[in-house]
């Protein structure tokens, strides 16, 4: 009878470990509405696959609040395995991997001796979230670049052609306010597209030391002729009824989908939303204007969107789920899916080359354009991108100095001038507190 007993113990406890409960991967996002689905997708996919891990997808608000949450729980000591970061928040990311809060994913991927190769990612992607070693920290996840959103239907009514210069932009909105459009040109997250992806396209600086990338030293240099210039041609369409603000982030969407607004400057990851939601006129989507007093030809585009960092502090045996994770949400499959449903980049070669023969670029002509943008020319110490150190608060900073030349409490010259003065402040902070 002992023996039945001993032999019956034992058989549960085998079962027991069969059946033991998946390790539990916390993965904090800011992906909201349709983006959120598809995150929340992936996860669930991901947990379909195998049965050692599960992944918590948990959604902690736009992109400042899920930043600032997972820096608020690691301090608590009740930080997530994975966070999504947006871009601006590289450096602040890259100086807690200095005081040790970031398992750098290089890192990461080798430790759990999972399949990973660098190469494999866009170039550039990848280049803006490498360390001095071109080491990658952090996962490339959804990334995107401005382009300008037209309204097709409208173009082609009023026989405007589409604006591929700054001037023709103003031409164009010209033609569209005496037709009878109300606002024919806005633009969303205004820092990003009008003062960032503006200097890089046109090859010429936002600030030293290579746009941060160089080191903690770098000081602002957007308050030059080029940028006050353009921003005053935009306040100044303004005050002409061609030109309306809408708001810091995605606010102004809505008077592109309404018709109010025919020319929108803004991410290309708008397009599965527009795809959804615009059933009553065609859609297109163009390079950005050049502006020809600046640049004879465009350089390149900077990305946005973010990427997936992961915060140190848990069980080793849990980074080899992320690790599997990681390489899953990567793989070809996933990713073309990802850009083919929201116009967010395909962060690797082999989705791109994926989505080229499945015809997707063929039967949505345009859904290319932000990559033809990023990998236009090879990318100079000028269009690289931007690292700089409390650059959340800094892109607020900039915000309010815009918002001041949008309303005609300051022309774009003071405005500029005061946006680099505040924002070389905290740049000094950030380097004090961190060198």
């Amino acid at each position: 009878m002992k023996h039945l007993l001993i032999g019956a113990v034992s058989a549960l406890s085998i079962a027991g470990a069969a059946q033991a409960a998946p390790k539990e991967i916390n993965f904090w996002h800011a992906m909201g509405g349709q983006l959120g689905e598809i995150t929340d997708k992936f996860a669930a996919d991901f947990n379909a696959s195998q049965s050692e891990y599960q992944i918590n997808a948990i959604y902690k608000g736009d992109y400042t609040e899920t930043m600032t949450s997972a820096i608020a729980a690691f301090r608590a000591k009740e930080q997530p395995h994975i966070v999504q970061v947006f871009e601006v928040g590289t450096a602040t990311m890259i100086a807690a991997e200095g005081k040790g809060a970031v398992y750098p994913v290089y890192k990461l991927m080798a430790d759990a001796g999972v399949e990973f190769n660098q190469d494999d990612y866009l170039p550039a992607v990848v280049s803006y979230y490498t360390d001095t070693d071109n080491r990658l920290l952090s996962l490339p996840f959804n990334s995107s670049t401005p382009v300008m959103w037209y309204n097709k239907t409208k173009f082609e009514e009023l026989g405007i052609p589409v604006p591929t210069t700054w001037d023709e932009v103003e031409e164009a909105a010209k033609k569209a306010k005496a037709a009878g459009v109300e606002a024919p040109l806005s633009f969303g997250w205004q820092s990003w597209t009008q003062i960032e992806t503006y200097s890089a396209w046109h090859d010429i600086p936002m600030g030293t030391a290579e746009n941060g990338f160089g080191g903690l030293d770098t000081e602002f240099t957007f308050n030059n002729d080029a940028v006050v210039n353009h921003i005053q041609r935009i306040a100044d369409m303004g005050k002409e009824g061609l030109f309306k603000y809408g708001g810091r982030r995605g606010d102004s969407r809505g008077m592109f989908v309404n018709g109010e607004t025919i020319m929108w400057i803004n991410s290309s990851a708008y397009y599965g939303g527009f795809k959804k939601d615009i059933t009553d006129w065609e859609f297109g989507q163009a390079m950005l204007p050049l502006d020809t007093a600046v640049a004879e030809k465009p350089q390149n585009s900077i990305i946005g969107g973010a990427t997936l960092w992961v915060l140190s502090g848990h069980d080793q045996g849990d980074y080899k789920g992320v690790a599997e994770f990681f390489k899953f949400v990567s793989a070809p499959e996933q990713q073309a899916y990802w850009h083919q449903a929201t116009g967010y980049v395909p962060i690797t070669t082999a989705a791109y080359v994926q989505s080229q023969e499945e015809g997707f670029y063929d039967e949505n002509p345009g859904t290319d354009t932000a990559i033809k943008q990023l990998s236009l020319n090879t990318p100079t110490a000028n269009s690289k991108g931007v690292r700089f150190g409390n650059f959340v608060q800094i892109r607020d900073v900039i915000n309010e100095e815009l918002e001041a030349v949008w309303s005609g409490q300051k022309d774009a010259k003071q405005a500029m001038d005061d946006a680099v003065s505040r924002g070389n402040d905290l740049l000094r902070k950030f380097q004090s507190a961190n060198e």
